[in-house]
């Protein structure tokens, strides 16, 4: 049987394509795939008006849609690595979720996981996408799911990581988070904390020790970047205590019979040393998603490893796009 990275080598030649990058190979190579910072981050902002708010996003590339959608509590930038590769392949659309990142909320607007389904297909239809692979992690993995069974003709595949389970959500994890959300400390007590010792944020009691392998993670312009918008202003901090507080209602309560019903092709990635989302997650979704393409494991990886390890990313992509059919 052939094996995927001659698969993947064939499909691209056939497509005329570049070689796959070194990163495929599981070689770093930022100077070829031009990784981000958040300066160049910044300046590939947009933002697209919507009866939502101002729904900030990053894109990049050309081409059929990558929709990145990124984890609790950070933004869009958590897929600079990924976005950076992937956009020799994809035009990669990366937007910050109500009540994250940059995104402007309207007031009154609720941010939980059904508002965030209904403003990913306002996004959509305002930029005129009609078709989507979508790469998702940890809520927004949920809102991923939800997106699938409501709204299966805006979905060509799926990339899924670590994410909610209906077994399991929110994760017993999330019970502090969203308490402390009720309670309107929240985001002083750990998101402030963090941004102000950095440090603290990567020890083992901070985000970095929860939710990264790698010790130097989250770094510092990370940090800044997740955080800082977060926290600069009450209103800011009240919408993050609302996000919290809307995962306590199990938003995947039913939709099992939904994701047996799919047919669109899925591929889960999944870190096994992740101390949020248990181990036996993937082998629910493998067992239940109707068109599961199966699980790799990834035994030191935690729940934002998509961020440390881009290149996992690219490949599963490109091998899940190519193997489809879906080459650019």
């Amino acid at each position: 049987m052939i094996n995927r990275r001659t698969f993947l080598g064939a499909a691209l030649g056939a497509a005329g394509l570049l070689a796959l990058p070194g990163a495929v190979r599981g070689q770093h190579a930022a100077s070829s795939t031009g990784d981000m910072g958040a300066q160049t981050f910044r300046a590939l902002r947009r933002y697209a008006r919507t009866t939502f708010g101002d729904i900030a996003y990053v894109e990049r590339g050309a081409g059929r849609v990558a929709l990145f959608l990124h984890g609790f509590p950070l933004n869009g930038f958590q897929w600079r690595g990924a976005i950076g590769r992937l956009s020799r392949w994809r035009r990669c659309i990366a937007p910050d979720f109500l009540a994250m990142g940059c995104t402007q909320v309207r007031d009154g607007q609720p941010v939980g996981p059904d508002a965030q389904v209904a403003m990913l297909v306002a996004l959509l239809d305002t930029l005129a996408i009609d078709r989507v692979d979508l790469v998702a992690s940890d809520s927004g993995g949920a809102v991923a799911q939800l997106l699938l069974v409501r709204h299966p003709q805006r979905v060509r595949t799926l990339l899924l990581t670590n994410t909610d389970t209906e077994p399991d959500s929110p994760p017993a994890a999330m019970q502090p988070v969203i308490e402390l959300s009720r309670q309107g400390r929240f985001a002083d007590e750990w998101l402030g904390r963090w941004l102000r010792d950095k440090a603290l944020a990567r020890s083992p009691e901070g985000i970095g020790g929860m939710c990264y392998a790698d010790p130097a993670h989250p770094t510092d312009e990370a940090i800044d970047t997740y955080f800082s918008p977060l926290l600069s202003s009450p209103r800011r901090k009240a919408l993050v205590h609302a996000y919290a507080i809307a995962l306590a209602r199990n938003p995947l309560l039913g939709l099992e019979a939904g994701l047996r019903r799919s047919r669109v092709p899925v591929r889960i990635v999944w870190g096994m040393s992740d101390t949020i989302f248990p181990p036996d997650g993937a082998a629910y979704l493998d067992r239940v998603l109707g068109n599961s393409r199966g699980v790799r494991r990834l035994p030191h990886g935690k729940l934002f490893w998509p961020e440390e390890r881009p290149e996992v990313i690219v490949e599963e992509a490109l091998h899940l796009w190519h193997a489809h059919g879906e080459a650019a």
